[in-house]
């Protein structure tokens, strides 16, 4: 949405020394009419982490400006240590039996999966099919940190979330999380927290498209600990 309004997805600036996040969006907001609008809702990032307004800045940062997110040069590889999670954002198809394949081990009792679906239907509006965009360096960064939090919070051997990005098809499937744990509680509770979390924090967005036209979905409001431009939460829906 941010883009559309701009024009353009990226920027070069020049700023003087000591500048801020704060800064920045004081910038674009005197340079896009209608930014003022989204104040409540937009996060942004430094180096591809979320940072506050007061953040300071220096020579060659990296900022995001990010509307809330609806949901990872080339797709960023699979991650993975010998121990740890999984993450992968791709072009292609999704292969949930091949997932599943490589997740099961001898000493899992249960795998619990999470399949994303494209539904015909958005508020009673028939969906042609949809266009999903991230930032995708900070998107990977995202997933595999979840991936690591749930390993550390729940009883869990092994998770693998892979997101899919560009245009999907009514019934292909957009993100796809397994869980592998020796009991099962873990294993849901963990893949309910992940898809969750994922959705309301990884710069990932989807434009749904109809008969009638085209339009961003509304994004999850950020949660409480992602500091917004305004420095207060958004209490539901920011976009349109």
């Amino acid at each position: 949405m941010l883009k559309d309004l701009a024009g353009r997805g990226s920027d070069c600036l020049s700023l003087p020394e000591g500048s801020t996040l704060g800064d920045v969006l004081s910038l674009y907001q005197g340079r896009i009419p209608g930014l003022k609008n989204f104040s409540t809702a937009i996060a942004m990032s430094l180096n591809q982490e979320y940072a506050g307004a007061d953040a300071k800045l220096h020579a060659g940062d990296e900022i995001g400006l990010l509307p809330p997110v609806s949901g990872g040069s080339g797709s960023p590889p699979d991650h993975r240590s010998d121990s740890g999670p999984r993450v992968a954002i791709t072009r292609e198809k999704i292969r949930t039996q091949e997932i599943l394949d490589r997740i099961k081990q001898p000493e899992d009792g249960a795998v619990v999966v999470f399949e994303g679906m494209v539904r015909n239907h958005t508020r009673n509006r028939r969906t042609l099919y949809l266009d999903y965009e991230a930032y995708e360096e900070m998107a990977g960064k995202q997933l595999e940190s979840l991936a690591a939090q749930a390993a550390g919070q729940f009883a869990i051997r092994d998770a693998i979330i892979v997101h899919r990005l560009g245009r999907l098809q009514i019934g292909e499937t957009s993100v796809l999380i397994a869980v592998a744990s020796a009991h099962r509680s873990a294993a849901f509770d963990a893949c309910h927290w992940l898809i969750d979390t994922l959705k309301r924090t990884v710069p990932i967005w989807k434009k749904e498209y109809f008969e009638d036209g085209a339009v961003w979905a509304d994004g999850e409001p950020f949660p409480a600990e992602v500091p917004r431009v305004s420095g207060s939460p958004v209490p539901g829906p920011a976009s349109k």
